[in-house]
């Protein structure tokens, strides 16, 4: 179980990877939004604006927000967007 003070160190990080790639969310009218951080590791965003109702939006998530997310924070297991059409987990 992660206690409360390793889950805001985790998610100081996680908003560090999210804030190198939101320029670019934002150019396109989108943003993402952390929801949870699970006990086994599992990354909970929101899609937001454009970035919701994409058709590219898989792609963000697979080459955009989880490498940004993993490469900062490598303990995340996945990364989870709960607004996508088909709610996919993204694995490497």
């Amino acid at each position: 179980m992660v206690d409360t003070n390793t889950e805001i160190v985790f998610l100081a990080r996680v908003e560090k990877a999210l804030d190198q790639i939101r320029p670019y969310l934002e150019a396109d009218g989108g943003n993402v939004k952390v929801l949870e951080l699970t006990d086994d590791m599992v990354l909970k965003l929101e899609l937001m604006g454009a970035c919701g109702s994409c058709s590219m939006s898989t792609m963000t998530m697979k080459a955009g927000i989880e490498q940004a997310v993993k490469r900062e924070v490598p303990e995340i297991l996945s990364v989870i967007a709960v607004n996508l059409t088909e709610p996919e987990v993204l694995l490497n």
